[in-house]
């Protein structure tokens, strides 16, 4: 699964360049792994600088994770 996430994030320039990226496939197929997005939902409002990583966050979700 995590071939198919990985192929998806490259495609969509999600991921250019990254320090162990030849890790990150042995690391995602390890087991579910937790992410963290930094900002607060419960705020009065949200901008559209906060679609991109909820939407990264969904497609791990989609993956397992």
């Amino acid at each position: 699964m995590s071939s198919a996430l990985l192929t998806d994030l490259r495609a969509r320039g999600l991921i250019f360049q990254a320090a162990g990226e030849d890790q990150l496939p042995g690391w995602l197929d390890g087991g579910v792994r937790t992410l963290y997005c930094g900002f607060d939902p419960t705020a009065d409002s949200l901008h559209i600088g906060s679609l991109v990583p909820l939407l990264m966050l969904r497609r791990f979700q989609l993956a397992g994770h």
